[in-house]
């Protein structure tokens, strides 16, 4: 039914910025909230950043002041501007939507995309 499509991830030295984006593709009648995930190698998957509809953010602590979300609603998309990357950054980022409206009778889907990878070289 909806299908998240994420790019913008790759290899980047440390100090450096990278733009993630998200696209939720379907039958979409508005998103109660977008955001990002991040899971790193042998660590569990943690939340970076969340948007919900009436723009209303949050971030990680270890985001705070150098990652910025950003949502188009109408494209059902959202963004992640990363600035001065570290090494610890380094993880597979995970688009997340919660509670996409189907249709006028209250259904809604839930999910995840299927990660990007982000790697910040010292």
């Amino acid at each position: 039914q909806v299908q998240l499509v994420e790019s913008g991830g790759g290899l980047v030295q440390a100090g450096g910025s990278l733009r993630l984006s998200c696209v939720a593709s379907g039958t979409i009648f508005g998103i109660e909230a977008m955001g990002w995930y991040r899971q790193a190698p042998g660590k569990k998957r943690e939340s970076v950043a969340r948007i919900t509809e009436d723009g209303t953010t949050n971030y990680a602590d270890s985001v705070k002041g150098r990652f910025t979300i950003s949502r188009h609603s109408a494209k059902n998309s959202v963004y992640l501007q990363m600035n001065s990357l570290k090494p610890e950054d380094t993880a597979v980022y995970y688009c997340d939507v919660d509670n996409a409206r189907l249709d006028s009778e209250g259904t809604t889907w839930s999910g995840w995309g299927q990660g990007t990878q982000v790697t910040v070289s010292s």
